[in-house]
């Protein structure tokens, strides 16, 4: 008889223990990133996607002990816009045993069955504004804070469970220090001349909440076509992300740019990397995990180039080239030394763009995929 029972998630007191297992379970990991507790409470409990998504989240308990963690979701606006059949599971954390796993992934499996969808993939967030992919090359790299680090045995777990890939991202470590390629220079003086080009001053846009919602609008344009998996943002998901990150955003890393008609036609989104203070936070603002973000946000020297884009009219016309000019020449001026690019999908042609810089590959992740039906 197994010595291991699943519970589903059904108090506070339960939630705090599916949040806090992975603090536990890589406890003796260097490169693991915890994520801030009360960010994991908003995101399971009271982000606005909870609005149109379904969510169900289990434990396996070890006697008391968590040895095991899984939430699965049905996300319609995606299989609408798919027409798919789909759940998908996300914070899916595990020791090293399959009786666990299986006992995880059974339990998701037989929820999704009854709610009538026939795959279930994932790891995945319930829309693509959260961590996806679980990793299988870069294991010795420290991950962004916004992507998800997992032991190498996650992958052999659920390939025997009967998972397969269903698409890779491709993240790149780039010398932001080098000199701009000349023909990235070349093109951006080229296209600013013959379009007018202009950039936006960041801290006028924060406070245009009309500005902001454009910029969100060419956000859902620009990913619609280019990236795997997309489902816009609902006029609600805008306003909460407005809330919770343009503050954040800065000029001194970040540019969005304008055509000569004062639309919004590209933008490139960028962070000092908080990695190493959520490192030392373990989880907790308080009592100094508040001072150790801070200072990481003054600090450029490792940023996370987090989204990139370019609204459909112009794709694939070079338009890249413009703000990237204008992100290597301010960091010049704030000290970047390393960007580490956000998960892009290997199919995707604008991953290409790293190659003419000095860059190497820093991590692979993979979305799998399985029929239930």
């Amino acid at each position: 008889m197994s010595k291991y029972i699943i519970t589903e998630v059904a108090s506070r007191r339960d939630l705090m223990k599916f949040i806090r297992f992975p603090d536990e379970l890589y406890r003796d990991s260097p490169e693991y990133v915890p994520a801030l507790h009360s960010d994991q409470i908003h995101s399971l409990t009271k982000v606005s996607t909870l609005s149109y998504c379904k969510r169900r989240m289990w434990m396996v308990l070890d006697g008391k002990k968590v040895v095991g963690r899984i939430c699965a979701m049905i996300n319609p606006r995606y299989n609408n816009r798919y027409g798919t059949r789909r759940a998908r599971f996300g914070w899916f954390d595990t020791v090293n045993d399959l009786e666990v796993a299986k006992l995880l992934i059974g339990t998701a499996e037989a929820w999704a069955r009854e709610e009538g969808m026939d795959e279930i993939h994932g790891p995945l967030y319930y829309n693509t504004l959260g961590k996806q992919g679980m990793l299988v090359e870069g294991f010795e790299n420290v991950p962004p804070f916004n992507c998800i680090y997992n032991y190498p045995y996650y992958n052999d777990l659920v390939s025997k469970l009967g998972f397969v890939k269903e698409c890779d991202w491709l993240q790149y470590k780039v010398k932001a220090d080098a000199p701009l390629p000349s023909k990235v220079d070349r093109l951006s003086k080229l296209l600013r001349e013959r379009y007018d080009f202009r950039f936006v001053d960041i801290d006028s846009l924060k406070k245009d909440k009309e500005l902001v919602r454009k910029f969100f609008k060419v956000y859902n344009e620009s990913f619609s076509s280019q990236v795997y998996n997309f489902v816009p943002f609902t006029d609600e998901e805008i306003d909460e992300e407005a809330k919770s990150v343009i503050p954040l955003v800065s000029g001194k890393s970040s540019t969005v740019l304008m055509d000569r008609d004062g639309e919004i036609i590209g933008f490139a989104i960028n962070f000092p990397s908080i990695s190493q203070a959520l490192q030392k936070a373990r989880g907790r603002l308080f009592p100094f995990g508040w001072y150790h973000l801070l200072r990481a946000m003054n600090d450029y020297s490792v940023t996370d180039l987090m989204l990139n884009g370019v609204v459909p009219q112009w794709q694939n016309k070079g338009v890249s080239a413009v703000y990237m000019k204008d992100i290597w020449e301010k960091a010049a001026r704030i000290g970047m030394i390393t960007g580490i690019t956000n998960p892009q999908i290997e199919t995707n042609t604008a991953v290409n763009v790293w190659t003419s810089f000095e860059s190497e590959p820093y991590m692979r992740r993979r979305c799998y995929i399985k029929k239930i039906n």
